[in-house]
């Protein structure tokens, strides 16, 4: 007989999170009714920590996503008002993506929507829990170099 996998459960354990933590933050975000994919969601948030509109090579590499994926994301958030596509003031082949107010707008919905979904989600832990798992969540986040494995 062999002896359980804790590695193996911490995996599943995880990816159950994972898929939780997605149906929640879908609900929350149907609820909204943004009319937002994930996928569009996870641009606008993107685009949000440029400086100055990003290209959409910027974007696409980013994302780490093909370049064809930004262009077809940002023609949905175009047609919808959410971003719009400006000239690159020095160079007039480059095209730059920028937010509109109505897609900061937007952010601002689907940040509350996130935060939403991260209260419940953790509603059941104490506050020293939350410390505690937040504090493993960065270590885990940061990488930090296994060492026996």
């Amino acid at each position: 007989m062999t002896s359980p996998d804790p590695d193996g459960l911490l995996a599943e354990q995880l990816l159950r999170l994972t898929r939780r933590v997605h149906r929640i933050q879908k609900r929350h975000l149907q609820t909204r009714d943004l009319g937002i994919t994930p996928a569009q969601s996870r641009l606008l948030r993107t685009l949000a920590h440029y400086g100055t509109p990003p290209r959409m090579a910027d974007l696409a590499e980013r994302l780490e996503v093909v370049p064809r994926a930004v262009t077809t994301l940002v023609d949905a958030l175009e047609a919808h008002g959410k971003v719009r596509r400006v000239p690159d003031p020095v160079n007039r082949r480059v095209t730059r993506i920028e937010l509109t107010p109505s897609g900061r707008e937007t952010l601002r919905e689907l940040h509350a929507a996130r935060r939403a979904a991260a209260e419940e989600i953790l509603a059941p832990l104490e506050k020293d829990q939350r410390a505690v798992l937040g504090d493993l969540l960065d270590t885990l986040i940061d990488g930090a170099p296994a060492g026996g494995c």
